[in-house]
């Protein structure tokens, strides 16, 4: 017998198609699972958009959301940046999914593309001789305003991208790090919410050169202190 979750996320995976269709090529529509042992896409429509597929990890931005319980004071975050693979700017917004307990179960995520009305605009305002000053998609509301969302295919690519944010720019000699910056970088991850991905603690230990103990050690030390 299924879990009441499971029944309310599958009426949520009815609703994505139906989005996809209704709004059209530019709207992605992307369905999390949030559990445990599980933080994928387990529906999307028009996943082109991002190049993500079903089974693709939460984002860095959305682990952020989830260490920081931005849920339970919000019940949606609306249009933030997220930038695809391909590099265009998308007007990001998601709605946080509970069941009758008020547990979050999911995230529903709808990622703009609005790259052809931009051209668009470009090309009639160059009939009028007229010159655009920014490309933003959309003035924005969202407390996220300062903040860029990535779209990872792979719970590497998610661990990559937030271990960049983390470290100086010029990128990361792990046989060079202390063993205390190894411990910042692992606290500068944990805030971010790394650490509730599934195999990320595998991962960190071998973007760090250092054993999946040595990890939770420092986890361990960390949680102590705050």
């Amino acid at each position: 017998m299924e879990s009441t979750s499971s029944n309310i996320l599958k009426r949520y995976s009815i609703l994505v198609e139906f989005l996809g269709e209704m709004l059209g090529p530019d709207y992605e529509i992307a369905l999390h699972e949030i559990t445990a042992d599980s933080q994928s896409i387990i529906a999307i429509a028009n996943g082109q958009i991002s190049g993500r597929k079903v089974g693709a990890p939460i984002t860095d931005l959305a682990l952020k959301m989830l260490r920081n319980k931005v849920y339970e004071t919000q019940d949606y975050v609306l249009n933030y940046k997220g930038i695809s693979k391909s590099g265009k700017v998308l007007r990001s917004s998601t709605i946080f999914l509970k069941d009758e307990g008020n547990k979050l179960i999911g995230m529903l995520c709808i990622n703009f593309d609005a790259s052809r009305y931009l051209e668009l605009s470009r090309q009639i305002l160059d009939l009028c001789n007229i010159q655009l000053r920014g490309e933003t998609v959309a003035e924005t509301s969202s407390t996220l305003a300062d903040t860029v969302e990535r779209f990872p295919e792979t719970i590497g690519e998610t661990i990559e991208n937030v271990m960049k944010s983390c470290l100086p720019e010029g990128g990361m000699y792990p046989e060079h790090l202390t063993q205390a910056e190894k411990i910042h970088i692992v606290d500068l991850l944990n805030r971010q919410g790394i650490f509730l991905l599934k195999g990320a603690v595998s991962q960190v230990a071998k973007q760090l050169r250092c054993s999946e103990p040595t990890i939770y050690r420092y986890l361990s030390a960390l949680n102590s202190e705050d």
